[in-house]
């Protein structure tokens, strides 16, 4: 993998990471930000998905289609 390559998926790893953590904890927290929390969801899903396309993870892009999908239901029933 080039340094261009291990950059991208360095940056694609860790902001999916801390979406999906600031997610989860605003879905917990029950505060009323779950609209703000699915849209995490979302761009966490878009981000590992790049990930897994890069890195030729095919096994992992099929699960964040199914995280995408779960954000999308949850940005419509909740808004």
């Amino acid at each position: 993998m080039t340094g261009d390559r291990k950059r991208l998926v360095s940056v694609f790893e860790t902001t999916g990471s801390v979406s999906a953590m600031a997610y989860a904890l605003l879905i917990a927290s029950n505060t009323g930000n779950e609209i703000l929390g699915f849209m995490l969801l979302l761009v966490s899903a878009l981000l590992f998905a790049a990930w897994a396309v890069i890195d030729r993870r095919w096994a992992f892009l099929i699960l964040q289609f199914f995280y995408a999908t779960s954000a999308i239901i949850g940005l419509v029933r909740w808004s």
